[in-house]
Order: C-alpha cells, then sequence, then structure tokens
C-alpha cells in the first residue's frame, strides 16, 4: 500500500514537472507566431486565475464548511508573494526571446544554489556540506550545460541576465510559498497568488506593450500555457509531494530540465551537443545528492 502511494506520488510529480517543461517551447512558438511577450503572459494568468477560480468553488461546493477560509491578512501576504510570481514569467519569457530554450531552462534551475543562499540569508541556516558540494556540481553543470567552454556564439547578455532574474524569482516564490498560510487549501492559495502576479504581468503589458493587443493569444495559446503553466503542475504537486515527500518529490521534479530540453530538441530544432547534456545530467545529479539522507539509520 505504501510503495503504490509513493509510486502514484512520483507519477503526479513527475507528470507535474513535465507540464513545467514544455511551458518555454509553448511561448517560444507562440512568438514565431507575432505575439509578444505581455500577451503571452496576459492570456496565461487569465485563464489560470479563470481555472483556480473554478477549482475553489468546486471545492467549496464539495466540503462546504469544511474549507478553511483565507483571512484578509492571508490574502495580502499571498498576493504579495504572488508578485514575485509574474516577475518570474515575465524574465524568463523575455529570456526566451534572446537565448535558446535549453539554456533558458539551465539558468532558472540556478534555483538549486540561490534556495540555498536564500536559507543561509533569511534563516540564518549554514549550509551543510551536502549542500556546498552540489552547489559546486550545479556550477560546473551549468557551465557545461550553457556551452560556455566550447561555443565560438557568445550568447545574449541580455538573455542570460533574465534567466538569472528569473531564478531568483522563482526561488523567492518557492521560499515564500513553503512560509505563506500553509494552513489553507493549495487551490486557494494558488489563486491569490495568481492575483498578485497578474498585477505585476498587467502593470507590465500597459508599459511595454505598443501595438494593439492580440486578442487571438486568448484562442491559439492562452488555455494551453495556463494549463500547462498556471493550473496542472501546482495541482499535481500538491498532490504528489505529500505522498513521495520533500527529497523524493524534488528529485522527481528534476525531470522539468531534460523534458524542456529535449521539447527545444524536436519541436524547435535546437542544437543541444553531448557536453550540454553532461552538464544537465550534473545539474540532475546536484539536485539527487541535496535531497538524499546519505545517514545511516539504525
Amino acid at each position: 500500500m505504501i510503495k503504490n502511494s509513493v509510486l502514484k506520488g512520483v507519477f503526479l510529480v513527475g507528470l507535474g514537472a513535465t507540464s513545467y517543461g514544455m511551458l518555454a517551447t509553448f511561448v517560444k512558438i507562440a512568438y514565431g507566431e507575432g505575439f509578444t511577450t505581455p500577451e503571452v503572459t496576459i492570456a496565461q494568468f487569465v485563464y489560470g486565475i479563470t481555472g483556480m477560480l473554478l477549482i475553489n468553488i468546486f471545492q467549496k461546493a464539495k466540503k462546504g464548511n469544511d474549507v478553511v477560509k483565507a483571512s484578509k491578512k492571508n490574502i495580502t501576504q499571498l498576493m504579495l508573494a504572488g508578485t514575485s510570481l509574474g516577475m518570474t514569467s515575465i524574465f524568463y519569457y523575455l529570456a526566451v526571446k534572446y537565448i535558446p530554450v535549453s539554456i533558458a531552462i539551465v539558468l532558472l534551475m540556478q534555483t538549486v544554489w540561490m534556495g540555498v543562499l536564500f536559507e543561509m540569508i533569511l534563516e540564518k541556516k549554514r549550509p551543510s556540506t551536502q549542500k556546498i558540494v552540489s552547489v559546486v556540481i550545479v556550477l560546473i553543470g551549468t557551465a557545461l550545460a550553457t556551452n560556455l567552454i566550447q561555443s565560438k556564439v557568445a550568447l545574449d547578455w541580455r538573455g542570460i541576465v533574465l534567466g538569472l532574474l528569473a531564478a531568483t524569482s522563482f526561488t523567492t516564490t518557492m521560499f515564500t510559498a513553503n512560509h505563506i498560510a500553509t494552513h489553507i487549501s493549495s487551490a486557494q492559495r494558488s489563486l491569490f497568488m495568481l492575483l498578485g502576479g497578474a498585477l505585476i504581468v498587467t502593470g507590465f503589458a500597459i508599459a511595454t506593450q505598443t501595438a494593439p493587443f492580440n486578442f487571438e493569444i486568448f484562442m491559439k495559446w492562452g488555455i494551453i500555457l495556463a494549463l500547462f503553466g498556471t493550473i496542472i503542475p501546482p495541482l499535481l504537486f500538491n498532490a504528489g509531494f505529500p505522498l513521495t515527500g520533500i527529497g523524493l518529490g524534488s528529485i522527481v521534479s528534476a525531470l522539468e530540465l531534460p523534458i524542456s530540453v529535449l521539447m527545444a530538441y524536436f519541436l524547435l530544432s535546437e542544437n543541444v551537443t553531448l557536453i550540454q547534456w553532461i552538464g544537465i545530467i550534473l545539474i540532475i545529479l546536484a539536485i539527487v545528492i541535496m535531497n538524499v539522507n546519505f545517514k545511516k539509520t539504525t
């Protein structure tokens, strides 16, 4: 029974990671059809909020008064935390305009060492030897995965900076999501964080969208981006992580990296060298090392 529940958790987390991994490729294809970053992000958040709102209504109808309601303080905190979610989408989607998807996803995975840094600064936690080793492996893997050593073509610095900013925002999102209003349902938390992110995305769209807004994005890519980016992954992660535990769940969620690279390889024809694959494997190895308990149990 226990093995079956863990296997179910692995499947759910793996499917959620796979969904996230597909996202950047869809965005890149949307760019190829002439859509802009504001159009892509607005469509994703509008459908994402609508989907989460319907899920909350369904849960309320099913559980009735058993659903713990968020207080005004909870809502404010979650919306503030959600602003980093909006910035992650903006930075990440802008990054793939300047650099290949396979490079952008590697930069996003710098959350591995950024998370350790956040813990050290904000929670005064001294990193263990295990985490330090993982960080070193991630940095070596990143140098290989971005092909900094052999590449004769210089990567656009704007894409690199935006990719690292996306990683910083994503780390902030994960850190705050694990500390704020954890007593209420994941659907409520996701909804209010999306609303906070929508404020940032809307402000970005107003400031940067110079041409008339192309509403065809809602028909062509909006639903797909919302499903794979803001609805399916959070629901699957919230259902799967309690079954797998944080350690195993984090390892399985690393599937996002190879899936994203494979999608870019097959659908966008991006060239991925052997050296880059070695770097990707090293990053995944670092995530495994960080989350495996090497201490012997008695």
